[in-house]
């Protein structure tokens, strides 16, 4: 006879445990205590197993007996329902263990073996920062895509567009690093791209115009900060490289005979050897430096240690005191400025002012054929550009340190 919720309701403890048969192999074991587990006896190969099912009465005599005939069903495909359990039970403590957080540091400490560029696993850390208290304590495959775009609009909400983009490509290459290592079955962070806003595009700010630009550069010449920083500021607007790489730049870099500065890979943003012809002017910026008889392998050292370069907020904090606001001029516009007019000028061939300012060809066959190509022509470039800055410095005003203020 089976049982029934007022015959369990109904049968008395006893001192020694005892089973109250359902059917199917499916009973009730009552303990002195009061408790009354659910089991399941059945064969699997011969052998002989329980199955635990659950307590009553949170797991109700109808749950009980769905419970049963489920683990039945997989008994019949070949299944043991006490393994598949055993198996779900690591797979969920796995899951636990397995957050957001682990596999993030993990793909960072695959970024930095893989050599990748200091300022982007310092970006990646940032952004993990970022996903610190809505994200990151996670487990990883239980994240769903609705949380992920409820954290994004959070950010967008607070006016942060290209932030909430970067993020969810961060957060979809972890995802991905997660699939391909077994810790995730699917990346729910692609399934949001089309949802966020499109951010608004900004450039970084510049002057564009031959009399801001000499005004800019009377500005530089008047500097009355450390010398390093003036000499770097004006090295900036003649080289126009990226701010880490002429920040870093170290000595044996430099082969001053053959008017060549050659950026190891490591520290380019598109991991190649960049390779810039030096003007008559630059070379004498750099005898300059040389002068000051810093004991550092940097051209720009800290001013804490010569064992550092220059701090990344150096430039801009100094374009700042010239009374240039962030908005007006940054230590990255010097490549927007140098682009735009260089282009403008109509005198150099677009693909040579491109490789000046390092940018990635996508044709491999082409980018070789153009760094071979296109040599003589930057060298030539690079000195007329340098004349250009010079014939700049006599237009327009000379700005005051401190100009801002006076307006205001």
């Amino acid at each position: 006879m089976r049982l029934t919720d007022l015959k369990i309701r109904n049968n008395p403890l006893q001192e020694s445990p005892y089973k109250m048969a359902d059917g199917q192999g499916l009973f009730l074991l009552v303990q002195p205590s009061g408790a009354r587990l659910w089991r399941l006896k059945y064969r699997f190969r011969g052998l002989e197993k329980k199955l635990s099912l659950g307590q009553y009465p949170e797991v109700s005599l109808k749950e009980a007996r769905i419970r049963c005939e489920e683990a039945r069903r997989q008994i019949r495909d070949g299944i043991d329902p006490l393994a598949e359990k055993q198996r779900a039970r690591i797979e969920a403590a796995l899951s636990r263990q397995t957050t957001f957080r682990g596999v993030a540091d993990e793909y960072i400490e695959k970024m930095l073996v893989e050599d990748r560029a200091p300022a982007t696993i310092k970006k990646a850390r940032w952004f993990l920062k970022l996903l610190e208290r809505d994200v990151a304590h996670r487990p990883i495959a239980e994240i769903t895509p609705h949380e992920l775009l409820a954290f994004l609009r959070k950010v967008e909400a607070r006016g942060h567009r290209e932030t909430a983009h970067r993020l969810r490509a961060f957060m979809s290459r972890v995802f991905r690093y997660a699939v391909v290592t077994m810790r995730a079955k699917a990346n729910p962070a692609d399934l949001l791209i089309g949802a966020l806003a499109t951010p608004k595009v900004r450039h970084h700010a510049a002057l564009l115009e031959p009399h801001e630009v000499g005004g800019l550069l009377r500005a530089i010449h008047a500097f009355d900060g450390h010398e390093e920083t003036r000499i770097a500021l004006e090295m900036a607007a003649h080289v126009f490289v990226r701010p880490g790489e002429l920040r870093t730049a170290q000595w044996d870099e430099f082969d001053l005979q053959a008017r060549v500065w050659k950026i190891p890979a490591e520290k380019t943003k598109m991991r190649q050897l960049h390779a810039v012809p030096l003007s008559r002017q630059v070379l004498a910026l750099i005898e300059r430096v040389r002068a000051l008889d810093n004991p550092s392998p940097y051209l720009f050292p800290s001013i804490r240690t010569p064992r550092r370069p220059m701090s990344d907020g150096t430039l801009n904090a100094a374009l700042r005191r010239l009374g240039y606001s962030g908005d007006e001029m940054t230590s990255h516009g010097f490549r927007a400025m140098a682009s735009t007019l260089l282009n403008e000028s109509g005198q150099w061939h677009p693909d040579a002012i491109e490789r000046a300012l390092a940018h990635r060809d996508g044709n491999r066959v082409r980018a070789a054929y153009h760094r071979g190509a296109h040599w003589q022509e930057r060298v030539r470039m690079m000195q007329w550009w340098s004349d250009e800055l010079d014939r700049y410095r006599g237009l327009g005003e000379v700005v005051p340190i401190g100009r801002t203020a006076e307006r205001a």
